[in-house]
């Protein structure tokens, strides 16, 4: 079953970036999408689920979609960057009721 939520996409507009990526990140708030992380539910031509993500700025979007270059020395924690941005990004959801546990 595919989990797709217009509401957690739709919570990055206007949001900070939580991926951060050194030497990428705009934070600019205006450019903020919700950005799908790789993971066992996508594949060719398909996005992953909603709940494998972040709020990522347009900048640090093209980075991690491969359409800019990693900053030098960092992609070695991209793994890292995802996991902290979708952790960062779970807590904003269930601060905003989006999510419920």
């Amino acid at each position: 079953m595919a989990v797709k939520s217009k509401k957690i996409t739709g919570a990055a507009r206007g949001q900070d970036c939580t991926l951060n990526i050194v030497g990428a990140c705009n934070y600019d708030p205006a450019t903020t999408v919700f950005t799908h992380f790789p993971d066992e539910s996508h594949g060719m031509g398909r996005k992953s689920d909603d709940v494998s993500g972040g709020f990522g700025c347009g900048a640090c979007h093209d980075v991690l979609d491969g359409r800019q270059p990693w900053p030098e020395g960092e992609q070695a924690y991209e793994q890292w960057y995802m996991r902290r941005s979708q952790t960062r990004t779970t807590r904003l959801l269930i601060q905003s009721g989006i999510l419920k546990l």
